[in-house]
């Protein structure tokens, strides 16, 4: 069995509304000491959205850090004080504009564990009611609607690449 590492101190480096940067002194079984350095996050909820036709609602948003537009699955951080739950209703409608009468949890990962402590949990939305879609100030997206045939084949094609995304509907494509 692996062993775990001892966290001998751990320091907030910077911190703003969405993440932590932490510095973690720590300590291997062998006596080794070193720092880490990761992203702490409240975690992240993301919604697969799903038509009555069993067609898949997606948002194409430009990214910043690409400097170019992202098709993804609807997603956002968990605020303080927010469950999971409550943040996937919140994105669902934000992003999309739709609310759902059945939300469930579907799944779990990490999306890049080398660096941050965030899990990111999938949950399924279906039975959807349109409503008024309510962006932040920052988020502006254009809804599209995919069979499941169609977002994978726009995996395959490198057209839809957000990494989180494709994490998620790798984990429940054959729950749909």
């Amino acid at each position: 069995m692996i062993q775990p590492w001892k966290q001998l101190s751990s320091k907030i480096v910077l911190k703003n509304p969405w993440w932590i940067y932490k510095k973690d002194v720590f300590q291997i079984p062998n006596g080794i000491t070193g720092e880490y350095n990761y992203v702490h996050t409240n975690g992240a909820s993301m919604i697969v959205p799903v038509t009555a036709e069993g067609k898949i609602i997606l948002v194409n948003q430009y990214r910043y850090l690409c400097d170019k537009e992202s098709i993804e699955l609807p997603c956002g951080g968990v605020k303080e004080g927010k469950t999971y739950e409550e943040t996937a209703v919140m994105e669902l409608e934000e992003e999309t504009g739709h609310r759902s009468n059945a939300i469930a949890f579907a799944a779990e990962f990490n999306p890049y564990n080398g660096v941050t402590n965030e899990i990111c949990k999938v949950y399924i939305a279906k039975e959807l009611v349109k409503t008024q879609p309510i962006p932040d100030a920052t988020e502006e997206f254009e809804i599209m609607v995919k069979t499941p045939s169609e977002v994978d084949e726009m995996i395959r094609n490198n057209v839809f690449w957000d990494g989180m995304s494709i994490a998620a509907w790798t984990l429940v494509r054959s729950k749909l």
